[in-house]
């Protein structure tokens, strides 16, 4: 860094530049010319010594070092509004916030495991969540509005997002279905399941896959009543007797208890796997940390 004093103002744009999305969104919230904000990013740029942003198509992406400066600008300028609520005399304790991505797809009861670590934390933890597809939410993971993205399937290398994948563990996968379901198809899985309604999720998930391939193998066929991109729905429907729902193995206890639903399988050689995705190689924040220790210990031991 060629001077020990940062230019603030520079690292505003820049601040607000990441938090926006780009030059424009930014001189409109700033109301500043987009020649005027693109010659201090390069000052800043200049100053720190390295490149903040790489152009990837149309589109400006973070640098490591980017990311880096845009953590310690983001904790800058959140304190610098503590400062200014504080000679205001409002409140200025605030709870560590993690804001969460939640596919549709993934089971919410595996979702409601993964976060309860983090609000038993000694700090407050705030929680906020949104649900999306994932690569909706990659999206708003690459742009700094996310701090981790739950899934069954990592990042793969075709998503336009610089992203880590953390595994935080895999389970087994059983057939679940009312009572009534497994007296009538459960003597003797998985042959007596032979043309038994099964509620599906959407094709091209993990969960689907391991389906998909369990009964190609099996040679068993069965009578897909329906296909759902939300499993919680698709839960509704087999507590009404509609028909089996393939579900993670980790949590059998919870959805026999919340959904009266039982096991009537488990599915051989099918695996669920669950990760992290955050914009970081190492896991820094203290909600994700416990979040991912528990869950390796704990949520998904068994499977290890």
């Amino acid at each position: 860094m060629s001077t020990d004093w940062l230019n603030y103002h520079h690292l505003l744009y820049f601040w607000t530049v990441a938090r926006e999305g780009s030059i424009t969104a930014a001189c409109e919230k700033l109301h500043l010319a987009q020649p005027t904000i693109s010659g201090q990013l390069k000052k800043l740029e200049q100053q720190i010594g390295g490149k903040l942003y790489e152009r990837i198509g149309r589109e400006l992406v973070l640098t490591d070092l980017g990311q880096t400066v845009y953590k310690y600008a983001d904790e800058i300028f959140s304190i610098g509004q503590e400062l200014s609520d504080a000679i205001k005399g409002r409140p200025t304790g605030r709870p560590v916030r993690l804001l969460v991505g939640v596919p549709e797809v993934l089971p919410k009861l595996i979702v409601f495991r993964l976060l309860r670590p983090a609000l038993e934390l000694p700090e407050p933890v705030q929680l906020i969540c949104r649900e999306g597809s994932q690569q909706s939410l990659l999206t708003m993971l690459a742009a700094h509005e996310l701090d981790v993205v739950f899934s069954d399937s990592p990042a793969g290398s075709f998503v336009r997002v610089r992203a880590f994948n953390h595994s935080l563990g895999s389970c087994g996968v059983g057939l679940f279905g009312t009572k009534k379901l497994c007296r009538q198809f459960g003597r003797s899985p998985p042959e007596s399941l032979e043309n038994a309604p099964v509620l599906m999720p959407s094709s091209g998930t993990a969960l689907r896959r391991s389906i998909d391939q369990w009964l190609l193998e099996s040679e068993l066929p069965v009578h897909v009543v329906g296909e759902f991109d939300d499993t919680a729905l698709m839960k509704v429907f087999a507590e009404s007797h509609i028909g089996f729902v393939p579900a993670p193995m980790a949590i059998e206890e919870d959805i026999g208890q919340q959904f009266d639903l039982h096991c009537v399988c488990e599915i051989p050689n099918a695996k669920e796997e669950f990760y992290a995705i955050t914009v970081e190689r190492r896991l820094r924040h203290p909600a994700i940390v416990a979040i991912s220790n528990i869950a390796r210990e704990e949520l998904f031991s068994q499977s290890d």
